[in-house]
């Protein structure tokens, strides 16, 4: 498993609502999504993370992406859900 690289994860729009609704973040990286849905891979981010926050991940090896959204947060451990691929499709 690669390491958790934080230059990779962006908000998306204004976080200003945090507590209210769900956040939205990207997060690009080489990792596939079977390492970035591990827990503890998000942990460098649990104080800015919350349960059901949504991260939109892009596999910038493959190129794929997936969304994942934060399961658990707890004394520093993040867990994100499994993940489900976008389809990529260009048929023209």
């Amino acid at each position: 498993i690669m390491a958790f690289n934080r230059t990779g994860m962006n908000p998306i729009g204004g976080q200003s609502k945090k507590g209210v609704a769900p956040q939205m973040w990207t997060y690009t990286s080489a990792d596939a999504i079977a390492d970035v849905n591990t827990e503890g891979y998000f942990n460098d981010m649990s104080d800015d993370l919350s349960v059901g926050d949504v991260i939109f991940v892009h596999d910038s090896n493959t190129p794929t992406l997936s969304i994942v959204m934060v399961a658990s947060n707890a004394s520093g451990v993040v867990d994100v859900t499994n993940g489900t691929t976008v389809a990529m499709t260009d048929s023209d």
